[in-house]
């Protein structure tokens, strides 16, 4: 029987910290033991940078429109502490849709039969969660990554782009699609982030696996090209990052979740403007409102 292989998706919006959790995620892993790739799927191919010193490498796409054909050296690189990178890329700009970068990729990948051939345990796919594209949805509608996780906060259109791909994953999940494993909810500082992610989370029928703190060890490491485990694995950072990875290693259970229509995420959200309101304004105590 064949070894399952898992995979993940990791969808967010743009800006949200998707590819510095992702590549975390998969730097965290590799040093937990495992066998990991991250395959970036955002057009700006940069998902992989932190883990490669900040060095780029050439896409797959790229690489197919130069040769014809592509061969594993040609496409996969390795990174910190063994991970392998790939990244889709993206079409020549102001030509084509930018999501045919992963699903050209994914077919890449599977007919060169790379995680077998190179013992993946885990795939990380990094994707970019606020564009509405067929291609962007691939690894949820064909069931590539069996899991799904989204990078959010608790902005309102970091929110409104997470309820979006909710709403993909239940219109896909019966007919063999990716299953939502929760929410990872970053930059969560103040006290009122993690009450919002949290009743977000409630009224759609998931969970927050990990809060991740704004920190300035995230910078510094980005400034260095590199990823907080690669430069201070035993922070406080770190360890969340450690603990997350290792989570995701053992997750084993996700679920079909319960957006809100759009009318009804904006009233969820008005609701939670006013109450801000109050305490901000000290009509209501910050201990009245759970906040």
């Amino acid at each position: 029987m064949a070894r399952e292989i898992k995979q993940i998706a990791i969808y967010g919006k743009g800006g949200i910290g998707k590819s510095t959790t992702s590549s975390n995620i998969s730097a965290a892993l590799s040093k937990l033991g495992y066998k990991v790739m991250q395959v970036g799927c955002d057009p700006k191919s940069d998902s992989t940078n932190t883990l490669r010193e900040g060095k780029y490498i050439p896409t797959v796409l790229d690489t197919l429109r130069a040769k014809g054909k592509t061969i594993p050296e040609e496409i996969v690189f390795k990174g910190f502490n063994g991970v392998y990178c790939v990244e889709a890329g993206g079409p020549a700009p102001g030509v084509g849709c930018a999501g045919r970068g992963i699903i050209t990729a994914v077919e890449q990948l599977k007919q060169l039969k790379v995680f077998e051939n190179l013992g993946i345990d885990v795939v990380i796919y990094d994707v970019l969660g606020d564009v509405v594209c067929g291609g962007f949805a691939v690894p949820i509608r064909e069931g590539i990554a069996k899991h799904v996780f989204t990078v959010t906060s608790s902005d309102f259109m970091a929110i409104y782009a997470a309820n979006n791909l909710f709403a993909g994953i239940q219109k896909y999940s019966a007919s063999g699609g990716a299953l939502l494993g929760g929410m990872i909810a970053n930059s969560i500082n103040a006290p009122y982030s993690r009450s919002i992610v949290d009743d977000f989370a409630s009224r759609t029928r998931t969970r927050v696996v990990e809060y991740i703190p704004r920190s300035v060890t995230v910078t510094q490491a980005e400034l260095r090209g590199k990823t907080v485990i690669e430069t201070q694995p035993d922070s406080a950072q770190g360890k969340i990052y450690l603990r997350l990875a290792q989570r995701l290693a053992d997750h084993a259970e996700s679920r079909t979740p319960a957006p809100m229509s759009v009318p009804n995420l904006h009233e969820w959200a008005t609701g939670w403007a006013t109450e801000l309101l109050k305490v901000e304004t000290g009509e209501v105590g910050q201990e009245a409102q759970g906040i």
